[in-house]
Protein backbone atom coordinates (compact mmCIF):
# COMPACT_ATOMS: atom_id res chain seq x y z
CA UNK A 1 0.00 0.00 0.00
CA UNK A 2 1.19 3.43 -0.85
CA UNK A 3 2.13 5.83 1.95
CA UNK A 4 1.95 9.54 1.12
CA UNK A 5 4.21 11.92 3.05
CA UNK A 6 3.88 15.64 3.61
CA UNK A 7 5.65 18.11 5.85
CA UNK A 8 3.55 20.64 7.73
CA UNK A 9 4.57 24.27 8.14
CA UNK A 10 5.33 23.66 11.81
CA UNK A 11 7.90 20.98 10.87
CA UNK A 12 5.85 17.90 11.73
CA UNK A 13 5.61 15.10 9.20
CA UNK A 14 2.27 13.62 8.15
CA UNK A 15 2.00 10.15 6.63
CA UNK A 16 -1.24 8.83 5.13
CA UNK A 17 -2.36 5.56 3.57
CA UNK A 18 -5.03 6.73 1.08
CA UNK A 19 -6.34 3.21 0.44
CA UNK A 20 -7.43 2.93 4.08
CA UNK A 21 -9.81 5.68 5.11
CA UNK A 22 -8.66 7.58 8.17
CA UNK A 23 -5.16 6.10 8.31
CA UNK A 24 -2.90 9.07 8.90
CA UNK A 25 -0.29 9.80 11.52
CA UNK A 26 2.01 12.61 12.55
CA UNK A 27 5.64 12.20 13.53
CA UNK A 28 8.54 14.42 14.51
CA UNK A 29 10.62 12.82 11.75
CA UNK A 30 9.74 11.44 8.33
CA UNK A 31 10.62 7.92 9.49
CA UNK A 32 8.52 8.28 12.65
CA UNK A 33 5.44 9.39 10.71
CA UNK A 34 5.80 6.51 8.23
CA UNK A 35 6.24 3.94 11.02
CA UNK A 36 3.18 5.24 12.86
CA UNK A 37 1.04 5.21 9.72
CA UNK A 38 2.14 1.67 8.85
CA UNK A 39 1.37 0.44 12.38
CA UNK A 40 -2.06 2.11 12.29
CA UNK A 41 -2.77 0.60 8.86
CA UNK A 42 -2.02 -2.88 10.22
CA UNK A 43 -4.33 -2.31 13.19
CA UNK A 44 -7.13 -1.11 10.88
CA UNK A 45 -6.66 -4.13 8.61
CA UNK A 46 -6.72 -6.53 11.58
CA UNK A 47 -9.86 -4.88 12.93
CA UNK A 48 -11.60 -5.20 9.57
CA UNK A 49 -10.64 -8.88 9.32
CA UNK A 50 -11.98 -9.46 12.86
CA UNK A 51 -15.29 -7.91 11.81
CA UNK A 52 -15.54 -9.93 8.59
CA UNK A 53 -15.06 -6.98 6.27
CA UNK A 54 -13.59 -7.56 2.81
CA UNK A 55 -10.19 -6.02 2.16
CA UNK A 56 -9.55 -6.17 -1.60
CA UNK A 57 -5.93 -5.02 -1.16
CA UNK A 58 -5.18 -8.33 0.63
CA UNK A 59 -6.75 -10.67 -1.94
CA UNK A 60 -3.36 -11.79 -3.23
CA UNK A 61 -1.63 -11.89 0.16
CA UNK A 62 -3.04 -15.17 1.50
CA UNK A 63 -3.58 -18.41 -0.42
CA UNK A 64 -5.87 -21.08 0.98
CA UNK A 65 -5.77 -24.43 -0.84
CA UNK A 66 -9.15 -25.83 -1.86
Amino acid sequence: MKVEIDREEDGRWLAEVPDLSGVMAYGTTRHDAIARAEALALRVIADRIDHGEAIPELDDLFAVPA
